[in-house]
């Protein structure tokens, strides 16, 4: 029976409050969905990618979607996480691994974060 995990993937920050909407979101997705959910840093936080990737396939995975929670598709988007995905391809060979466009990208992150700005101001 297949598994399909799922990543949250973000910068990182030293403050660990930077940390704290993403949880929350995780948390939001645990409730809907039962398979493994893995939160997931590119710099200054930890787990990093191959490390959540690992945890993922040792809990049974066999297919991994990242889904990078970054507005934009800036340079860690276009450069960076291609480079480590590429990585993680070939140290978990088995593994089938996805990646979503970045949470900014899609219409309905956007209609939503509109409404919340009307919503500022009344």
């Amino acid at each position: 029976m297949s598994k399909h995990g799922l990543i949250l993937f973000g910068h990182g920050a030293r403050d660990p409050r930077w940390a704290e909407p993403f949880e929350r979101l995780a948390t939001k997705l645990r409730a809907l969905r039962p398979e493994p959910l893995s939160l997931a840093f590119l710099e200054l936080m930890t787990p990093d990618l191959p490390t959540a990737i690992e945890q993922l396939v040792t809990d049974g995975c066999d297919a991994v979607t990242v889904v990078p929670v970054f507005f934009g598709q800036g340079g860690h988007i276009r450069r960076d996480l291609p480079e480590l995905l590429d990585r993680c391809r070939v140290m978990f060979p088995s593994l089938t691994l996805h990646c979503a466009t970045a949470v900014g990208e899609d219409e309905s992150v956007l209609n939503a974060v509109a409404q919340y700005c009307v919503r500022q101001i009344g």
